[in-house]
């Protein structure tokens, strides 16, 4: 199986259009085929600088490698459509030439005329084909320097396609319009570039965006006026926002780039969006890529809108990481935990590991840890359902213990602070509340016993000192 994923540089991609690249990927990569990344560039009003560079990043970031296209090579290329003109141009002039297309030489205001009129009249608007009727008159007028477009020639009848995720699809060709195949500057429009790039290259399986599928009869006529067989067909559903919304740009939908800035790993990244309309037919859901690559087919892709959800996300995030070697994990760990040694970062893992669900997360629980918290006047101190007694008391033997006892023997010190709690009439979870403060400024956080350590016997006592001369404040 060959497959390609054909972006337009138009911006950075986001979850719905990246998750149709995976999905052309795993199919290639499930088949041993290649998958081909190739650029679609001939818009040129709707081109931004730099584009390409991003999607070539994000690829990368996903570990979604690519047999052939830009900065691979191969033997099809090139793989930037703008540096195809003339292979479009000469097949445009072949549709022209088996009158499975033709010159059009009507201005824009002809055209705006037309469609004025035919939605007065409540028709569709379409191209009412008047130029194919005046060939000779056209070609008149093209000699003498007029602007002018190829438009296909729809045939008469239907068209049918066995789509691999749909099924048998039926369109009746007459409301079907002449689409323009080449622009009066000589580039061509998608519905050309496509199939020819398509059939060069070798594709054997478009994999695309469902809103695709009203251009597939025009694609066909045009393989079929070429004298080519056509690709399989695979129209993967949108993706939906939680609001059931289409996930696109123009909602505000979160470049994937960004993902990894939040913290998120391409694995878990892959992970989801795999699960964004594909089922593997089990109740796993956690899948490394190399286990989708084993397990995916097109034919488990349900045609149904797919609906992203973060949360869902957060999970698989989160699994992912407590997966991670920890090796693995500390190189993760660097962007987020900056000024960090390796030895640094592999004491923190036993701490984090379990408890982040991004890598973000390391920052915040990690931070107290490095920085001593100032007394924050929204946390409360005693903490709730702990009276000033038991929390001197809680202080009072943990300075004692690691005093006389150190931090070699923590469960020794937890087992006596516990008592101690329980002693002075209180829940050990809200007791503990008071030297969590104590230690890492907030009721929450890393395990005590292993901040303690982590922290060392000085700087331990020291922050327990001053929590206890805080209470020593309040109670006079």
């Amino acid at each position: 199986m060959r497959t390609r994923f054909a972006p337009s540089p138009t911006g950075a991609l986001h979850f719905g259009s990246v998750r149709t690249a995976l999905f052309a990927w795993l199919a290639a990569r499930h088949t041993h085929g290649q998958f081909i990344l190739r650029i679609e560039d001939t818009d040129q009003e709707r081109y931004i600088p730099g584009s390409e560079a991003l999607i070539i990043e994000t690829l990368r970031w996903l570990r979604l490698e690519w047999d052939e296209g830009p900065e691979v090579g191969g033997q099809f290329g090139p793989y930037q459509q703008s540096l195809r003109t003339d292979t479009y141009r000469a097949h445009a002039e072949s549709l022209v030439a088996s009158a499975h297309a033709y010159w059009c030489t009507c201005t824009p205001e002809r055209l705006g005329a037309m469609r004025e009129e035919q939605r007065a009249r409540s028709q569709p608007t379409r191209y009412d084909r008047r130029c194919l009727r005046r060939q000779e008159e056209v070609a008149a007028e093209r000699a003498a320097g007029m602007a002018a477009v190829v438009r296909l020639r729809m045939p008469d009848g239907r068209t049918e396609w066995e789509d691999v995720i749909r099924g048998a699809l039926v369109f009746d060709n007459t409301e079907i319009d002449d689409q323009v195949l080449l622009k009066s500057d000589g580039f061509p429009t998608y519905h050309l570039a496509v199939v020819v790039d398509d059939h060069l290259m070798e594709i054997t399986d478009v994999i695309r965006a469902d809103e695709w599928i009203p251009s597939t009869p025009k694609h066909l006529a045009v393989y079929a006026g070429l004298g080519w067989r056509p690709p399989r067909f695979a129209h993967v559903p949108a993706v939906l926002s939680p609001d059931q919304h289409k996930l696109s740009k123009r909602r505000g939908a979160r470049n994937v780039l960004e993902y990894g800035e939040l913290g998120y790993l391409p694995e878990a990244i892959v992970n989801a969006m795999a699960l964004l309309g594909w089922s593997s037919g089990t109740e796993q859901e956690v899948f490394t890529p190399a286990e989708l690559c084993e397990v995916f087919t097109l034919e488990r892709v349900h045609p149904a809108p797919a609906v992203f959800d973060p949360r869902r996300l957060d999970d698989l995030n989160g699994l992912h990481i407590r997966r991670m070697d920890a090796d693995a994990l500390v190189d993760a760990l660097e962007f987020h935990l900056p000024g960090t040694s390796k030895d640094v970062r592999r004491a923190l893992i036993p701490m984090l590991q379990e408890r982040i669900t991004t890598l973000v997360d390391a920052e915040h629980l990690a931070a107290p840890l490095f920085n001593r918290p100032e007394p924050d006047p929204n946390v409360p101190f005693p903490p709730r359902n702990v009276d000033l007694a038991t929390a001197r008391r809680m202080l009072d033997a943990c300075i004692d213990a690691v005093e006389h006892g150190g931090l070699d023997g923590t469960e020794a010190v937890l087992s006596r602070l516990k008592a101690e709690a329980e002693a002075a009439g209180a829940k050990p979870r809200d007791a503990f509340r008071v030297l969590y403060v104590a230690v890492l400024g907030a009721p929450s956080g890393v395990p005590l016993d292993q901040a303690m350590v982590f922290l060392g016997k000085e700087e331990s006592l020291t922050r327990l000192h001053a929590a206890r001369t805080r209470l020593s404040v309040i109670t006079g």
